[in-house]
């Protein structure tokens, strides 16, 4: 049995973790991260597949991602633009393939039209929404109690119109069903980017990656703390009062601290036995909470073959399979490599079949925005999140019908000794790691707060 004393034992070496570790520790308290994982990272991971670097989690670095931009330039890493000269595509409801260049699909004008109109309203809808408090709105309640999918057809029976609007917030950020999620959730979603505009605008929401790969961060964050990261130890109790609290870990490992601080997924709080219970409310709350379900497809071929027919790899439908993919070549890569996205109902769909089968579906879909050299990709993986043990789904955790304006305001409220910090919760930068750093510095500024008094 190991027996360790802290100021703050911290569940979850993520980016939300290692940040808020590092916060605490360069204010003077003792800490120790618990990882029940044997890389610390969460789920940013950046691996080597069958001689391919691929990012199998988070990638990406918008402009107003302040949080993470700053850790970045501190730790001293390098970003580069994502690849998009030349035109993207678009398949619409005949299955055609349409070219263009800008950030308006291909429809019809009077399509054309009635998105651009949507759009504008939803945007002065999300200016009203402070992303930190989605739930005082003066209408929280009402958008919160109408599907995503049921707001925009009352605003249209252009059904196009629709699809393309929907996806944003749904297939692409959500990765749910529209009619399983709220207007209000929506909302939040586009709120925690700015803006509607910004959300469906794929050159400022995927604008830059990290060189090396984005699983940089907390590791690198992690070295800093030293032999205050354990890996490999799943906390299966956590017994705590108003004194502090008891963390019973895997490998016979006891952690007793003043405080603790919950970095992980909230849909994993369950995995763990809280001795006395959390209060009613948090049962309440987590049981409205659930994760969404996407497959990041990587496909790397010999050379980027698309750029050779002026495309930038940028291609979006709504009637796809791949509901949206890009030019995911590595910085200095002479090889190139794409990738796709499966989401919602689709990826459940996909995994009824076997591997095989279901990569001839999805590369198939792929040809269809590339021609057919998209068939033969000379790495294929899937990033499949739903299975693993730890995460659950992907990319984060939303709420169901009403939840958020019933649960919102105490999804970040601690409990005694007990605090929460993940992108999961997060206002700006929800669901992104930007997020998760914001959270992460939120929690241990609360803890600072509680230690102060």
């Amino acid at each position: 049995m190991t027996e360790l004393t802290r100021d703050v034992v911290i569940i979850g070496a993520g980016a939300a973790g290692t940040t808020a570790a590092n916060e605490l520790k360069k204010a003077g308290l003792s800490v120790v991260v618990l990882e029940a994982r044997d890389r610390v990272g969460g789920r940013l991971w950046t691996d080597v597949i069958d001689g391919a670097m691929l990012e199998i989690g988070g990638q990406w670095v918008s402009p107003d991602q302040d949080a993470l931009k700053e850790t970045i330039e501190e730790l001293g890493l390098e970003t580069y633009s994502r690849y998009r000269d030349g035109d993207s595509v678009y398949v619409g409801p005949d299955g055609t393939l349409h070219r263009f260049t800008g950030e308006m699909f291909p429809v019809s004008p009077e399509t054309e039209k009635v998105i651009a109109e949507i759009t504008e309203r939803l945007d002065a809808m999300v200016a009203e929404i402070d992303p930190d408090r989605p739930w005082e709105h003066p209408n929280a309640a009402e958008w919160d109690s109408v599907t995503w999918d049921a707001w925009l057809r009352a605003q249209t029976d252009d059904d196009e119109a629709v699809r393309n609007l929907a996806f944003a917030t749904g297939s692409a950020m959500l990765t749910k069903p529209t009619h399983a999620f709220s207007l209000l959730q929506s909302l939040l979603m586009a709120a925690s980017a700015g803006s509607y505009s910004n959300l469906v605008d794929a050159d400022f929401i995927l604008d830059k990656r990290v060189v090396g790969g984005l699983q940089q961060v907390p590791i690198l964050l992690a070295e800093r703390l030293g032999d205050d990261v354990l890996l490999g130890h799943a906390v299966r109790t956590l017994e705590w009062s108003e004194d502090g609290v008891t963390a019973h870990a895997d490998g016979d490992l006891h952690v007793h601290a003043r405080y603790a601080i919950l970095a992980h997924a909230p849909v994993l709080y369950d995995r763990i036995s809280f001795v006395p219970a959390l209060p009613r409310r948090q049962h309440q709350l987590h049981q409205h909470l659930s994760m969404g379900f996407v497959i990041k497809v990587h496909a790397v071929y010999d050379r980027p073959f698309w750029r050779e027919q002026g495309l930038s790899g940028t291609a979006f439908s709504p009637y796809e399979l791949s509901h949206e993919a890009y030019d995911n070549t590595n910085h200095g890569d002479e090889r190139g490599t794409l990738v796709g996205f499966v989401s919602d109902q689709n990826a459940d769909d996909l995994f009824t079949l076997s591997a095989e089968e279901r990569k001839e579906r999805i590369l198939e879909s792929l040809s269809h925005y590339y021609g057919p050299e998209a068939k033969n990709p000379v790495v294929y993986y899937e990033s499949d999140w739903g299975s693993e043990e730890w995460t659950r789904g992907a990319y984060a955790a939303s709420f169901d019908m009403g939840g958020l304006h019933r649960y919102g305001a105490d999804l970040r409220t601690a409990v005694g000794p007990i605090h929460f910090a993940c992108s999961d919760m997060a206002g700006a930068g929800y669901q992104h790691v930007d997020g998760a750093i914001r959270m992460g510095r939120f929690a241990a500024a609360n803890v600072l707060e509680a230690a102060r008094r």
